[in-house]
């Protein structure tokens, strides 16, 4: 039941990544593009996810367990360090420079054509790298 709950979820996200318009890229990187040719439309999209967001981790905070019966589990991590910083700045400089992240990317493999398939590829090497440099001792 986990897993099919799993799928269901990620069906609805990136459903939702879809129709919010987040697994077109020519629209996100004119969502970033706030000196050009701006579209606001996106921060609508992000409000809705980050309200829903909102209400739904100070629910969950107040159980035990979830829905199915499994331990919640929530971030404990509470301030911003080093490695939230860098990492920020490098999934934004990924999002502006390639207008995805990691969700559309995923959402639009079968749309989406070679540049979004060398995304996802890239992003593979660079969770790996990260891996290993943590396995290592170097982060």
């Amino acid at each position: 039941m986990v897993i099919v709950m799993a799928w269901l979820a990620g069906v609805v996200f990136g459903l939702g990544l879809i129709v919010g318009g987040m697994t077109n890229p020519a629209k996100v990187l004119a969502f970033l593009d706030i000196s050009g040719d701006w579209d606001p439309s996106l921060a609508f999209v992000m409000m809705g996810a980050i309200t829903v967001g909102f209400f739904a981790f100070k629910a969950a905070a107040k159980q035990s367990r979830s829905l199915l019966g499994l331990p919640m589990q929530l971030p404990a991590m509470k301030q911003v360090d080093r490695k939230l910083v860098i990492g920020a700045l490098l999934f934004g400089a990924g999002w502006g420079l390639a207008g995805f992240c990691p969700g559309p990317a995923v959402a639009s493999l079968l749309v989406g054509g070679s540049a979004v398939w060398i995304f996802v590829a890239s992003m593979l090497v660079g969770m790996a790298l990260y891996t290993l440099a943590v396995r290592r001792g170097w982060l």
